[in-house]
Protein backbone atom coordinates (compact mmCIF):
# COMPACT_ATOMS: atom_id res chain seq x y z
CA UNK A 1 0.00 0.00 0.00
CA UNK A 2 1.51 3.68 -0.45
CA UNK A 3 0.99 5.66 2.44
CA UNK A 4 0.37 8.85 0.32
CA UNK A 5 -3.61 7.07 -0.27
CA UNK A 6 -3.56 6.10 3.66
CA UNK A 7 -6.86 8.34 4.49
CA UNK A 8 -5.25 8.83 7.80
CA UNK A 9 -2.85 11.30 9.54
CA UNK A 10 -0.77 10.68 12.33
CA UNK A 11 -0.38 13.21 14.72
CA UNK A 12 2.23 15.16 16.21
CA UNK A 13 0.46 15.51 20.02
CA UNK A 14 -1.29 13.09 22.34
CA UNK A 15 -5.12 13.83 21.92
CA UNK A 16 -6.04 15.88 25.12
CA UNK A 17 -8.79 13.58 26.42
CA UNK A 18 -6.61 10.25 26.51
CA UNK A 19 -4.64 9.38 29.42
CA UNK A 20 -3.46 5.95 29.02
CA UNK A 21 -0.60 4.78 26.75
CA UNK A 22 -2.08 2.81 24.56
CA UNK A 23 -4.55 5.02 23.10
CA UNK A 24 -2.29 7.86 23.12
CA UNK A 25 -0.38 5.83 20.53
CA UNK A 26 -2.65 4.19 18.54
CA UNK A 27 -4.46 7.49 18.19
CA UNK A 28 -1.74 9.47 17.39
CA UNK A 29 -0.36 6.72 14.88
CA UNK A 30 -3.42 6.57 13.16
CA UNK A 31 -4.85 3.49 14.36
CA UNK A 32 -8.10 4.49 16.23
CA UNK A 33 -10.22 6.78 16.45
CA UNK A 34 -12.26 8.05 19.64
CA UNK A 35 -15.84 8.37 19.34
CA UNK A 36 -16.79 8.35 23.25
CA UNK A 37 -15.43 7.26 25.81
CA UNK A 38 -15.11 3.58 25.74
CA UNK A 39 -16.37 3.47 21.64
CA UNK A 40 -13.17 3.61 19.16
CA UNK A 41 -13.35 3.39 15.23
CA UNK A 42 -10.68 1.29 14.42
CA UNK A 43 -9.31 2.64 10.91
CA UNK A 44 -7.39 0.69 8.34
CA UNK A 45 -4.01 0.30 9.65
CA UNK A 46 -5.70 -1.08 13.18
CA UNK A 47 -8.07 -2.50 11.56
CA UNK A 48 -5.30 -4.88 9.95
CA UNK A 49 -3.88 -5.26 13.47
CA UNK A 50 -7.08 -6.56 14.61
CA UNK A 51 -7.59 -9.07 11.89
CA UNK A 52 -3.86 -10.56 12.24
CA UNK A 53 -4.66 -11.48 16.27
CA UNK A 54 -7.99 -12.93 14.82
CA UNK A 55 -6.11 -14.99 12.66
CA UNK A 56 -3.44 -16.12 15.00
CA UNK A 57 -6.80 -16.69 17.44
CA UNK A 58 -8.39 -18.09 14.66
CA UNK A 59 -5.82 -21.04 13.91
CA UNK A 60 -5.41 -22.13 17.68
CA UNK A 61 -9.03 -22.24 18.16
CA UNK A 62 -9.33 -24.35 14.77
CA UNK A 63 -6.67 -26.82 16.14
CA UNK A 64 -8.59 -27.43 19.28
CA UNK A 65 -11.70 -28.62 16.80
CA UNK A 66 -13.48 -25.43 17.10
CA UNK A 67 -16.28 -24.33 14.25
CA UNK A 68 -16.56 -20.99 13.49
CA UNK A 69 -19.95 -19.66 14.03
CA UNK A 70 -21.52 -15.88 14.58
CA UNK A 71 -23.96 -15.21 17.05
CA UNK A 72 -26.21 -12.05 17.04
CA UNK A 73 -25.17 -9.09 19.28
CA UNK A 74 -29.34 -8.27 19.49
CA UNK A 75 -30.58 -10.91 22.63
CA UNK A 76 -34.58 -11.00 23.34
CA UNK A 77 -35.02 -10.13 26.70
CA UNK A 78 -36.84 -13.69 27.22
CA UNK A 79 -33.55 -15.69 27.17
CA UNK A 80 -31.95 -13.23 29.66
CA UNK A 81 -35.18 -13.75 32.00
CA UNK A 82 -34.61 -18.03 31.80
CA UNK A 83 -30.93 -17.37 33.26
CA UNK A 84 -31.81 -14.60 36.10
CA UNK A 85 -29.50 -12.26 34.24
CA UNK A 86 -32.08 -9.90 33.07
CA UNK A 87 -32.35 -8.50 36.47
CA UNK A 88 -29.00 -9.01 38.23
CA UNK A 89 -26.39 -7.84 35.35
CA UNK A 90 -25.50 -4.56 36.00
CA UNK A 91 -23.72 -3.74 33.20
CA UNK A 92 -26.61 -4.89 30.34
CA UNK A 93 -27.39 -2.59 27.62
CA UNK A 94 -31.16 -3.00 27.61
CA UNK A 95 -33.20 -0.94 24.88
CA UNK A 96 -36.76 -1.39 22.86
CA UNK A 97 -37.59 -2.17 19.24
CA UNK A 98 -40.62 0.05 17.79
CA UNK A 99 -42.79 -2.93 19.04
CA UNK A 100 -41.47 -1.93 22.39
CA UNK A 101 -40.19 -5.11 22.59
CA UNK A 102 -37.25 -5.36 25.18
CA UNK A 103 -34.23 -6.52 24.07
CA UNK A 104 -30.11 -6.58 25.22
CA UNK A 105 -27.41 -6.10 23.43
CA UNK A 106 -24.98 -8.73 24.09
CA UNK A 107 -22.37 -8.76 26.86
CA UNK A 108 -21.81 -12.52 26.14
CA UNK A 109 -23.69 -15.07 24.45
CA UNK A 110 -24.61 -18.16 26.77
CA UNK A 111 -28.08 -16.85 26.95
CA UNK A 112 -27.86 -17.12 22.94
CA UNK A 113 -25.66 -20.59 22.28
CA UNK A 114 -27.18 -22.91 24.63
CA UNK A 115 -30.60 -22.86 23.44
CA UNK A 116 -29.45 -22.94 19.83
CA UNK A 117 -27.49 -26.23 20.89
CA UNK A 118 -30.57 -27.56 23.09
CA UNK A 119 -32.00 -27.92 19.49
CA UNK A 120 -29.38 -29.63 18.16
CA UNK A 121 -28.20 -32.38 20.84
CA UNK A 122 -29.85 -35.32 21.38
CA UNK A 123 -27.40 -38.43 22.19
CA UNK A 124 -24.39 -39.35 24.07
CA UNK A 125 -22.96 -39.44 20.40
CA UNK A 126 -23.39 -35.88 19.85
CA UNK A 127 -20.71 -35.12 22.61
CA UNK A 128 -18.35 -33.08 22.64
CA UNK A 129 -17.71 -30.60 20.26
CA UNK A 130 -17.15 -26.54 20.83
CA UNK A 131 -17.95 -23.32 19.02
CA UNK A 132 -16.76 -20.03 18.61
CA UNK A 133 -16.41 -16.75 17.27
CA UNK A 134 -15.63 -13.34 16.93
CA UNK A 135 -18.29 -10.50 18.02
CA UNK A 136 -18.56 -7.02 19.10
CA UNK A 137 -19.89 -6.88 22.41
CA UNK A 138 -21.78 -4.32 24.81
CA UNK A 139 -21.39 -3.47 28.05
CA UNK A 140 -22.21 -0.47 30.55
CA UNK A 141 -18.87 -0.45 31.69
CA UNK A 142 -18.68 3.08 34.41
CA UNK A 143 -14.86 3.66 33.91
CA UNK A 144 -14.37 3.30 30.07
CA UNK A 145 -10.62 5.45 30.65
CA UNK A 146 -8.33 2.90 29.87
CA UNK A 147 -8.42 3.48 26.01
CA UNK A 148 -8.99 0.02 24.34
CA UNK A 149 -8.50 -2.07 27.12
CA UNK A 150 -11.70 -1.22 28.81
CA UNK A 151 -14.76 -0.12 26.69
CA UNK A 152 -18.54 0.23 26.46
CA UNK A 153 -17.95 -2.05 22.95
CA UNK A 154 -14.84 -4.36 22.42
CA UNK A 155 -14.29 -7.15 20.30
CA UNK A 156 -13.83 -10.69 21.93
CA UNK A 157 -13.57 -14.07 20.87
CA UNK A 158 -15.76 -16.49 22.69
CA UNK A 159 -15.38 -20.27 22.32
CA UNK A 160 -17.79 -22.47 24.34
CA UNK A 161 -17.43 -26.47 24.86
CA UNK A 162 -20.14 -29.20 25.04
CA UNK A 163 -19.40 -32.69 26.76
CA UNK A 164 -20.75 -35.40 28.81
CA UNK A 165 -19.51 -34.67 32.39
CA UNK A 166 -17.08 -33.15 34.44
CA UNK A 167 -14.08 -35.58 33.30
CA UNK A 168 -13.72 -34.60 29.73
CA UNK A 169 -14.37 -30.79 30.65
CA UNK A 170 -11.68 -31.07 32.67
CA UNK A 171 -9.69 -32.68 29.55
CA UNK A 172 -10.54 -30.09 27.49
CA UNK A 173 -10.10 -26.96 30.08
CA UNK A 174 -6.34 -27.88 30.28
CA UNK A 175 -5.97 -28.31 26.52
CA UNK A 176 -7.47 -24.47 26.23
CA UNK A 177 -5.06 -23.06 28.80
CA UNK A 178 -2.00 -24.44 26.57
CA UNK A 179 -3.10 -23.36 23.75
CA UNK A 180 -4.04 -19.60 24.86
CA UNK A 181 -0.20 -19.50 26.46
CA UNK A 182 0.48 -20.18 23.11
CA UNK A 183 -1.04 -17.63 21.25
CA UNK A 184 0.32 -14.96 23.68
CA UNK A 185 3.77 -16.38 23.21
CA UNK A 186 2.67 -15.35 18.82
CA UNK A 187 1.63 -11.85 19.97
CA UNK A 188 4.72 -11.76 21.68
CA UNK A 189 3.52 -10.76 25.30
CA UNK A 190 3.97 -14.89 26.75
CA UNK A 191 6.83 -13.86 29.06
CA UNK A 192 4.54 -11.37 30.58
CA UNK A 193 1.37 -13.29 30.64
CA UNK A 194 0.53 -15.88 33.50
CA UNK A 195 -1.82 -18.36 34.24
CA UNK A 196 -4.45 -16.61 37.23
CA UNK A 197 -6.64 -18.20 39.69
CA UNK A 198 -9.37 -16.38 39.91
CA UNK A 199 -13.18 -16.20 41.58
CA UNK A 200 -15.07 -18.95 39.77
CA UNK A 201 -18.83 -16.15 40.63
CA UNK A 202 -21.76 -18.45 40.44
CA UNK A 203 -20.54 -20.84 38.08
CA UNK A 204 -17.75 -22.62 39.91
CA UNK A 205 -15.54 -22.49 42.91
CA UNK A 206 -12.64 -20.86 41.05
CA UNK A 207 -12.10 -19.89 37.28
CA UNK A 208 -9.03 -18.43 35.38
CA UNK A 209 -7.29 -15.45 33.92
CA UNK A 210 -4.81 -14.73 31.61
CA UNK A 211 -3.14 -11.33 33.52
CA UNK A 212 -0.62 -9.68 30.97
CA UNK A 213 1.55 -7.83 33.72
CA UNK A 214 2.15 -3.91 33.37
CA UNK A 215 1.71 -0.99 35.10
CA UNK A 216 -0.89 -0.27 32.56
CA UNK A 217 -3.41 -2.86 34.65
CA UNK A 218 -6.28 -2.97 36.88
CA UNK A 219 -6.24 -5.66 38.38
CA UNK A 220 -4.27 -6.70 41.56
CA UNK A 221 -2.19 -10.23 40.94
CA UNK A 222 -0.07 -11.83 43.25
CA UNK A 223 2.95 -13.72 41.53
CA UNK A 224 4.25 -17.01 42.91
CA UNK A 225 8.16 -16.37 43.10
CA UNK A 226 8.23 -20.08 42.49
CA UNK A 227 6.33 -21.39 39.77
CA UNK A 228 4.72 -18.36 38.59
CA UNK A 229 0.99 -18.84 39.45
CA UNK A 230 -1.00 -15.66 39.66
CA UNK A 231 -3.78 -15.62 42.65
CA UNK A 232 -6.48 -12.47 42.07
CA UNK A 233 -6.38 -10.27 44.80
CA UNK A 234 -9.96 -10.95 45.36
CA UNK A 235 -9.19 -14.94 46.56
CA UNK A 236 -5.71 -14.16 47.94
CA UNK A 237 -6.98 -13.89 51.51
CA UNK A 238 -7.99 -18.21 50.54
CA UNK A 239 -4.53 -19.11 49.73
CA UNK A 240 -1.45 -18.59 52.23
CA UNK A 241 0.58 -20.37 50.34
CA UNK A 242 0.41 -21.31 46.64
CA UNK A 243 -2.01 -24.19 45.59
CA UNK A 244 0.77 -25.37 42.79
CA UNK A 245 4.21 -25.59 44.57
CA UNK A 246 2.86 -24.45 47.99
CA UNK A 247 5.71 -21.39 48.35
CA UNK A 248 4.64 -18.64 50.06
CA UNK A 249 6.83 -16.36 48.61
CA UNK A 250 4.46 -13.86 46.17
CA UNK A 251 4.98 -10.70 44.67
CA UNK A 252 1.99 -7.85 43.77
CA UNK A 253 1.72 -6.80 40.48
CA UNK A 254 -0.99 -5.09 38.18
CA UNK A 255 -2.22 -6.66 35.30
CA UNK A 256 -4.32 -6.82 32.24
CA UNK A 257 -7.03 -9.04 32.24
CA UNK A 258 -6.89 -10.34 28.50
CA UNK A 259 -8.38 -13.55 28.58
CA UNK A 260 -10.56 -16.23 30.86
CA UNK A 261 -11.85 -19.48 31.52
CA UNK A 262 -14.86 -20.59 33.15
CA UNK A 263 -16.39 -24.61 34.28
CA UNK A 264 -20.04 -23.50 33.60
CA UNK A 265 -21.14 -27.05 34.47
CA UNK A 266 -25.00 -27.09 34.29
CA UNK A 267 -25.45 -23.32 35.40
CA UNK A 268 -26.81 -22.70 31.68
CA UNK A 269 -27.84 -26.27 30.72
CA UNK A 270 -30.74 -26.80 33.22
CA UNK A 271 -32.76 -22.92 32.26
CA UNK A 272 -32.65 -24.00 28.44
CA UNK A 273 -32.99 -28.03 29.20
CA UNK A 274 -29.91 -28.93 27.84
CA UNK A 275 -29.41 -32.29 28.07
CA UNK A 276 -28.60 -35.74 25.98
CA UNK A 277 -29.30 -39.03 26.70
CA UNK A 278 -26.54 -41.63 27.43
CA UNK A 279 -26.13 -44.89 26.75
CA UNK A 280 -29.32 -46.46 28.16
CA UNK A 281 -31.29 -43.63 27.14
CA UNK A 282 -31.71 -41.85 30.39
CA UNK A 283 -31.70 -37.91 29.99
CA UNK A 284 -28.50 -35.65 31.45
CA UNK A 285 -27.24 -32.33 31.65
CA UNK A 286 -24.66 -31.58 28.94
CA UNK A 287 -21.89 -30.31 30.40
CA UNK A 288 -20.24 -26.66 29.44
CA UNK A 289 -16.99 -24.48 29.19
CA UNK A 290 -16.49 -20.96 28.26
CA UNK A 291 -12.95 -19.47 27.40
CA UNK A 292 -12.72 -15.68 26.40
CA UNK A 293 -10.70 -14.17 24.51
CA UNK A 294 -10.50 -10.17 23.80
CA UNK A 295 -9.15 -9.42 20.52
CA UNK A 296 -9.08 -5.24 20.85
CA UNK A 297 -8.06 -5.55 24.47
CA UNK A 298 -5.48 -7.68 23.60
CA UNK A 299 -4.35 -4.99 20.57
CA UNK A 300 -4.21 -2.70 23.61
CA UNK A 301 -2.51 -4.62 26.16
CA UNK A 302 0.42 -5.66 23.19
CA UNK A 303 0.74 -1.45 23.06
CA UNK A 304 1.08 -1.44 26.37
CA UNK A 305 4.16 -3.99 27.10
CA UNK A 306 6.14 -3.14 23.53
CA UNK A 307 5.80 0.88 22.82
CA UNK A 308 8.96 2.96 23.54
CA UNK A 309 8.97 6.59 24.04
CA UNK A 310 9.09 6.83 20.24
CA UNK A 311 5.72 5.18 19.72
CA UNK A 312 4.37 1.72 18.89
CA UNK A 313 6.62 -1.54 18.48
CA UNK A 314 4.15 -4.12 16.79
CA UNK A 315 5.56 -7.77 16.93
CA UNK A 316 6.11 -8.92 13.31
CA UNK A 317 3.30 -11.40 13.63
CA UNK A 318 0.84 -8.63 14.06
CA UNK A 319 2.53 -5.24 12.37
CA UNK A 320 -0.11 -4.13 9.90
CA UNK A 321 2.65 -4.57 7.44
CA UNK A 322 5.88 -6.97 7.39
CA UNK A 323 7.46 -3.70 6.29
CA UNK A 324 7.98 0.12 5.88
CA UNK A 325 9.24 1.11 2.30
CA UNK A 326 10.52 4.84 2.77
CA UNK A 327 11.90 6.50 0.01
CA UNK A 328 14.25 9.62 1.17
CA UNK A 329 14.29 12.48 -1.58
CA UNK A 330 12.12 10.61 -4.03
CA UNK A 331 10.23 14.07 -5.06
CA UNK A 332 13.94 15.49 -6.00
CA UNK A 333 15.46 12.54 -7.51
CA UNK A 334 13.51 10.28 -9.88
CA UNK A 335 16.26 7.58 -9.53
CA UNK A 336 15.61 7.38 -5.67
CA UNK A 337 11.93 6.83 -6.88
CA UNK A 338 12.36 4.38 -9.59
CA UNK A 339 14.11 2.19 -7.31
CA UNK A 340 12.01 2.21 -4.56
CA UNK A 341 9.15 1.59 -6.81
CA UNK A 342 10.89 -1.46 -7.91
CA UNK A 343 11.41 -2.44 -4.43
CA UNK A 344 8.19 -2.37 -3.73
CA UNK A 345 6.96 -4.24 -6.64
CA UNK A 346 9.62 -6.84 -6.02
CA UNK A 347 8.46 -7.12 -2.59
CA UNK A 348 4.36 -7.37 -3.29
CA UNK A 349 5.31 -10.48 -6.12
CA UNK A 350 7.03 -12.27 -3.01
CA UNK A 351 4.00 -11.84 -0.66
CA UNK A 352 5.64 -9.74 1.51
CA UNK A 353 2.84 -7.25 2.53
CA UNK A 354 4.92 -3.62 2.53
CA UNK A 355 3.81 0.30 3.51
CA UNK A 356 5.53 2.54 1.11
CA UNK A 357 6.02 5.97 2.65
CA UNK A 358 6.25 7.94 -0.57
CA UNK A 359 4.65 10.83 -0.01
CA UNK A 360 6.59 14.31 -0.39
CA UNK A 361 7.46 15.70 2.87
CA UNK A 362 10.90 15.98 4.54
CA UNK A 363 13.29 12.74 5.79
CA UNK A 364 12.51 13.80 9.43
CA UNK A 365 8.70 13.19 9.17
CA UNK A 366 8.98 9.93 7.44
CA UNK A 367 11.65 8.78 9.72
CA UNK A 368 9.58 9.94 13.49
CA UNK A 369 6.39 8.39 11.46
CA UNK A 370 7.86 5.26 11.14
CA UNK A 371 8.57 4.78 14.74
CA UNK A 372 5.41 5.78 15.79
CA UNK A 373 3.89 3.57 13.38
CA UNK A 374 5.82 0.84 14.83
CA UNK A 375 5.95 -1.84 11.71
CA UNK A 376 8.67 -3.90 12.31
CA UNK A 377 11.18 -3.73 9.46
CA UNK A 378 12.17 -0.35 8.04
CA UNK A 379 13.83 -0.29 4.42
CA UNK A 380 15.44 3.16 3.43
CA UNK A 381 16.14 3.71 -0.16
CA UNK A 382 18.63 7.45 -0.26
CA UNK A 383 20.55 8.41 -2.53
CA UNK A 384 23.21 6.86 -0.96
CA UNK A 385 21.80 3.26 -1.41
CA UNK A 386 20.80 3.82 -4.84
CA UNK A 387 24.53 4.93 -5.25
CA UNK A 388 26.00 1.77 -3.52
CA UNK A 389 22.98 -0.73 -5.16
CA UNK A 390 22.41 -1.57 -1.57
CA UNK A 391 18.90 -0.87 0.89
CA UNK A 392 19.11 -0.12 4.37
CA UNK A 393 16.91 -2.53 6.46
CA UNK A 394 16.34 -1.83 10.16
CA UNK A 395 14.54 -3.46 12.67
CA UNK A 396 11.77 -1.19 14.68
CA UNK A 397 13.48 -2.23 17.82
CA UNK A 398 17.14 -2.15 17.90
CA UNK A 399 19.39 0.88 16.71
CA UNK A 400 21.63 -1.31 14.28
CA UNK A 401 20.83 -1.64 10.79
CA UNK A 402 22.02 -3.54 7.97
CA UNK A 403 22.96 -3.04 3.63
CA UNK A 404 21.41 -6.05 1.49
CA UNK A 405 21.18 -6.02 -2.00
CA UNK A 406 17.31 -6.17 -3.68
CA UNK A 407 18.06 -9.64 -4.39
CA UNK A 408 18.94 -10.78 -0.62
CA UNK A 409 15.93 -8.28 0.26
CA UNK A 410 13.19 -11.17 0.33
CA UNK A 411 15.10 -13.68 2.02
CA UNK A 412 15.95 -11.18 4.87
CA UNK A 413 12.75 -10.32 5.55
CA UNK A 414 11.69 -13.97 5.95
Amino acid sequence: MRQSALFTKTQREAPRDEMSRNAIWLARAGYVHKEMAGVYSYLPLGLRVIKKIEEVVREAMNKLGGQEILLPALHPKENWEKTGRWETMTDLYKIKDDSDRDLALGPTHEEIITPLVAGQINSYQDLPFSVYQFQTKFRKELRAKSGILRGREFIMKDLYSFHRDETDLDKFYKLVGESYQQIFKTLGIGDRTIYTLADGGTFSPYSHEFQTLTPAGEDRVHVCAKCRLGINEEIIAQHKVCPECGSAERTAETGIEVGNTFRLGQKFSKPFELNYKDEKGISQPVIMGCYGLGISRLMGAIVEVTADDKGLAWPHTVAPFRAHLISLGNEKDATIATQANQIYDLLNQAGIETLWDDRHVGPGVKLADADLLGISFRLVVSAKTVEKGLIEIKKRVTDKFDLVTPQNLCAFLG
